[in-house]
């Protein structure tokens, strides 16, 4: 009698409308905890050899927390109706900020990417700003039918943007947020309800876009092969080197990792340990439990927020909110399957847990975009009031 009281309690809390809501800001709070000092740990040794300064890596990221925060606080203030006078100059600002690192005193080539400007000592990577960018504007395009569009109008309408912002982000030669973008313009197809040859033609053209530009480099051709076997003796200190010690550190994690700060993969054997690898110096000093800690944030936040687009009333907010929810499913499969030697190292971040000050401050400014949504759907609003009484009147 008891369990079968326990599971109504839990049923009931679960259906509370204001559970998105609060899901939404605990996940993200504790993912960007969880970050910051994993950021600290496995980035101590890269700074002290670039700076001399063991913390100097992680002071930037703290920054860029703080900011980020700010910045989310704004994005969650901000009235609605300002969403889409800012989605309806969102492509075109994406395409200004892309074109930045080709100007000569701005843009940063970093591992034979050209996709970095550098302003006041900071490094910033505009392709972060412009994934938000593309779905803001999809959003508000799709919005303009009222209704969900057919194939024809479909890719009348948002198809000439994407392919702007893709032949621009391959000419500064970053194929992984190529096909990031590529796979949020997939979920945004999905959501609009397109035709399902609409996803073959999508799958068709990532995959000839893609295997050009693997075929046309031997460096990208010995990725795609030390993806079968790292360890190959072939690839293994080249090529196969990153994933190869990736799985090394997941693999001598154990159940409850080596303790934090004690990996020893991040000792000049990752040389990207705090930014697209940091998920492998997880699974090391904190074990598959911290792995799997990681995931069910990872879940409940991205949960939170189909939650909220499938209580919205507004079109353009619905498209929106789901649209960052692909970008978040997408960013982590990839990263994480990269981790893992599932996929190619591609290069992509781990959400809220990398260092990279433009992925974070784009990914708060999105999470605070939601919570607006949220707080804007009467549903989840009177929710967040009625739970407030309920404190008070305890």
């Amino acid at each position: 009698m008891s369990n079968n009281l326990k599971l109504r309690r839990y049923s009931r809390i679960l259906a509370r409308p204001e559970l998105p809501y609060f899901l939404i800001i605990w996940s993200t709070a504790f993912l960007c905890a969880l970050g910051l000092t994993m950021v600290l740990s496995s980035s101590t040794v890269t700074s002290l050899q670039e700076s001399g300064n063991t913390y100097s890596i992680f002071i930037k990221q703290f920054f860029f927390l703080i900011l980020g925060t700010s910045a989310a606080f704004w994005a969650f203030r901000v009235k609605g109706l300002i969403w889409p006078q800012i989605a309806r100059y969102a492509l075109s600002i994406s395409i200004v900020i892309l074109l930045l690192p080709f100007v000569p005193f701005l843009g940063k080539n970093i591992n034979g990417n050209r996709n970095w400007i550098e302003i006041a000592g900071f490094t910033l990577q505009p392709s972060e700003f412009a994934k938000l960018g593309l779905i803001l504007w999809c959003a508000l395009r799709l919005r303009t039918l009222g209704q969900i569009p057919g194939t024809k109008n479909l890719i009348l309408l948002i198809a000439p943007g994407l392919v702007v912002i893709e032949l621009l982000i391959l000419l500064e030669r970053d194929l992984g947020t190529a096909l990031l973008i590529l796979i949020i313009f997939g979920g945004i197809l999905f959501i609009s309800g397109a035709p399902i040859k609409n996803f073959l033609a999508l799958l068709t053209l990532g995959a000839i876009v893609g295997g050009g530009f693997i075929l046309s480099s031997d460096y990208r051709m010995s990725r795609f092969a030390a993806l079968f076997n790292p360890f190959d003796e072939r690839y293994y200190k080249f090529s196969g080197w990153q994933p190869a010690h990736s799985i090394m550190g997941l693999a001598s994690g154990g159940l409850w990792g080596s303790g934090l700060g004690a990996s020893k993969q991040k000792w000049a054997n990752l040389a990207e340990a705090h930014t697209d690898f940091i998920f492998s110096v997880i699974g090391e000093e904190l074990g598959l439990l911290g792995t799997l800690l990681v995931l069910a944030l990872y879940a409940a936040l991205i949960y939170s927020i189909l939650r909220v687009a499938i209580k919205t009333k507004d079109d353009f907010s619905r498209y929106a909110t789901a649209g960052i929810a692909c970008w978040l499913i997408a960013q982590v499969v990839i990263n994480i399957g990269s981790v893992t030697s599932v996929i190619p190292v591609i290069g992509v971040t781990l959400p809220f847990i990398s260092y990279g000050g433009s992925s974070l401050l784009a990914n708060l400014i999105a999470v605070g975009f939601v919570l607006g949504v949220a707080r804007r759907t009467p549903e989840i609003s009177e929710g967040i009031k009625a739970s407030r009484m309920r404190k008070l009147s305890r």
